[in-house]
């Protein structure tokens, strides 16, 4: 790079110097008249900002307009819970990272979750965006408007949970296998007296929640011989009927070790247990799954033993990237897997 006097105006001929590229070039990014690779203005854009080029506006004009536009639709649920709402404010921050990209997000929320609603909600998203993603339960009915919004060219990625649907393009999440694993050795190693260990889960078309369900049964026949795990308990994702199970636990006996939440419902279960002595509660570890204010302060009370949670930005980088890689290999047979690794926080930890 060639030095310019401070009181010199650096010229075109000095920009293309800095940037390594041609005069034309240059030229041809100023007047915005030609086509030229966006990793080229943006090389040109750098090399202006740093010999303080005075067309530095132009540039980054032309640069804007250089970028690759999309419109990505997100279909979350139950906008009542505090934690997809969180999902939802973090994809949002994901695509204002964008450097190379112009990503404008859809966010949409499903309060009624039976399945006929989700996949029309699904066409709706897929007919005004070039991509989506959707965190919902496995069931054919979705599946069916995955493969459809493939054959009009729209990929459709799985967040959070996976689903069975063979056209899907990929998947976002947690490895569930281990996830599940986890917990069993939080509540194993912290549990030494026999007992009881309950498992609640939302629903088990969420294949995270019933991989992970598997896994930590798995784990307790391995090494936990001394704690007995029962029969999961769905909640349907409602803290009411949470409490009214962990209500009914606490009083069949006293050898209630641990509950493991694999799906929503902590509230409830943190008030139950807040309504318990001091000594029952002492002796049940709660292993939970993601973190909202609920969860926290649950931590923070000694109530959780540990909340195995999604790093949110991390994740949420990943969707994006992950959508765009499926755009720019639309037609491909293979199901792109980003596995996001496992944030564990502890009361110590909050």
């Amino acid at each position: 790079m060639r030095l310019i006097m401070p009181d010199k105006r650096p010229t075109i001929a000095d920009l293309a110097d800095a940037a390594g590229v041609s005069v034309a070039t240059v030229n041809r990014i100023i007047g915005g008249n030609a086509s030229v690779r966006p990793a080229t203005i943006n090389r040109v854009h750098d090399a202006a900002e740093q010999i303080g080029f005075y067309g530095l506006g132009v540039i980054e004009a032309r640069k804007a307009d250089a970028k690759p536009q999309y419109r990505f639709g997100f279909l979350l649920q139950q906008s009542t819970r505090e934690l997809y709402r969180m999902f939802g404010d973090q994809i949002v921050e994901a695509t204002t990272r964008r450097r190379d990209e112009r990503v404008e997000p859809v966010v949409d929320f499903v309060d009624r979750l039976d399945p006929m609603n989700i996949a029309e909600r699904l066409d709706a998203l897929g007919r005004d965006c070039d991509a989506v993603a959707i965190i919902a339960g496995d069931h054919p009915l979705i599946s069916q408007q995955i493969t459809t919004l493939r054959e009009r060219n729209v990929p459709v990625v799985t967040y959070i949970t996976d689903l069975s649907a063979p056209n899907r393009a990929g998947y976002v999440g947690l490895d569930n296998w281990k996830l599940g694993r986890t917990a069993a050795w939080f509540i194993a190693q912290t549990t030494h007296a026999p007992g009881r260990v309950a498992l609640f889960i939302g629903n088990h078309r969420y294949q995270c929640q019933d991989v992970s369900d598997a896994s930590f049964r798995s784990y307790m026949r391995e090494h936990a011989t001394h704690l007995q795990v029962e029969d999961s308990r769905p909640t349907h994702e409602e803290p009411d009927q949470a409490y009214q199970m962990v209500h009914e636990l606490l009083e069949t006996g006293d050898d209630l070790r641990g509950i493991y939440i694999a799906g929503g419902g902590i509230s409830g279960v943190l008030r139950a247990l807040r309504e318990a002595s001091p000594e029952r509660r002492g002796q049940v570890r709660i292993v939970c799954r993601d973190i909202g204010p609920e969860t926290r302060k649950g931590l923070t009370e000694g109530l959780i033993t540990a909340a195995l949670c999604h790093p949110l930005r991390q994740t949420s980088d990943e969707l994006i990237d992950t959508m765009i890689a499926a755009l720019n290999t639309r037609g491909a047979v293979s199901v792109r897997q980003r596995i996001v690794p496992l944030e564990i926080i502890t009361p110590e930890s909050v």
